[in-house]
């Protein structure tokens, strides 16, 4: 899908809007606009378009509407950061469920911000997000005093439910392809989840995070719900 591009005046950061729906591009729009602090230099469509198409138009700021919290939304920050690290990306959200957001920033996103936001505050809060100036603590899955850590089988789980659902269909001898058909989303998504789960274990591969998961009652866990 080529680039739509959109005629604007900016002396600075060059920006590119990943989105679905005109109406949101065009609000963005009149916000960028007038704040004078962004080119922008058009937006790609966030369902038919392409991670090339984005990445080939060398913005320093994507802007992302979530796609309505989907693991798509996900999977684009992080082909994204693939394509090119450099590149500060920011998430529009409807939602700021904490497993999400924990996903979000692990794919590399530096922000998300509520789409209740008023435009014409939305080109300050994209400057001030990726000169570092915002940082809000969110209640995180793995630290939500309200909803407590993830436990199971008494064990204490750093990892998101998400995180936890792949490592126990890893466990339980699933292949890559054969979890992503069954969670309905891409192999790309599945590594990417793998790769969180590796990190967080302190484990090498599918092997040790196996072994930790029989080890610590996460596969027990899973059969004995399976079966109620």
């Amino acid at each position: 899908m080529n680039m739509h591009v959109v005629g604007a005046q900016g002396p600075t950061r060059r920006l590119v809007v990943v989105a679905d729906n005109s109406l949101i591009v065009e609000a963005i729009a009149i916000g960028l606009r007038k704040s004078g602090a962004f080119k922008l230099l058009g937006h790609v469509n966030a369902r038919t378009g392409s991670i090339q198409a984005i990445v080939e138009a060398e913005p320093d700021v994507v802007l992302v509407d979530d796609l309505d919290g989907t693991e798509d939304s996900v999977e684009l920050v992080a082909g994204i950061k693939a394509e090119d690290d450099r590149v500060a990306v920011i998430v529009l959200s409807t939602s700021m469920d904490p497993d999400w957001l924990d996903a979000v920033f692990a794919a590399g996103a530096v922000g998300a911000i509520s789409k209740a936001t008023h435009p014409a505050a939305l080109a300050t809060l994209v400057r001030e997000t990726i000169d570092g100036h915002v940082v809000h603590v969110y209640k995180s899955s793995a630290t939500s005093p309200t909803a407590g850590p993830a436990v199971v089988a008494g064990v204490q789980s750093p990892l998101t439910s998400r995180e936890l659902e792949v490592l126990q269909l890893v466990a339980g001898g699933a292949t890559n392809g054969e979890i992503a058909q069954k969670l309905w989303v891409t192999e790309q998504t599945v590594k990417f989840h793998l790769s969180n789960v590796y990190r967080k274990l302190e484990v090498g591969n599918r092997t040790e995070a196996s072994h930790y998961a029989h080890v610590n009652g996460l596969v027990r866990a899973a059969e004995a719900a399976g079966a109620c």
